[in-house]
C-alpha cells in the first residue's frame, strides 16, 4: 500500500516550518538532534535532515519531540495553512 503525501507529493507538512523555527532559534541540525538526544528521543542529525529535505515521513512522537524540543505548538510546526 503506498504511503500517504500532501497535495504537493511532499512526504511531510513540517520540512518548511521546521526549517524556519530551528534557524530562528539559532540551533543547526546537529544541535537540534543533540538537545533531542538529551530528552531522550532518539533522533540524530540525518533525521533531521532528511525531514528537512522532505525525504522522510514524520512520526507521532517526532512531532512531539519537535514541539517540545523547540517549544512551539503543533500548529506552529504543522502549519496548518499546509493542509
Amino acid at each position: 500500500m503506498p504511503k500517504p503525501r500532501s497535495k504537493t507529493g511532499e512526504k511531510n507538512l513540517i520540512s518548511r516550518n521546521l526549517i524556519e523555527l530551528r534557524k530562528a532559534q539559532g540551533l543547526s541540525q546537529r544541535l537540534l538532534a543533540y538537545q533531542l538526544q538529551l530528552k531522550g528521543y532518539d533522533m540524530d542529525k540525518n533525521v533531521i535532515t532528511r525531514i528537512e529535505t522532505n525525504k522522510r515521513y514524520v512520526t507521532d512522537i517526532e512531532l512531539k519531540a519537535l514541539c517540545e524540543v523547540l517549544g512551539v505548538t503543533f500548529d506552529d510546526l504543522i502549519g496548518r495553512d499546509n493542509l
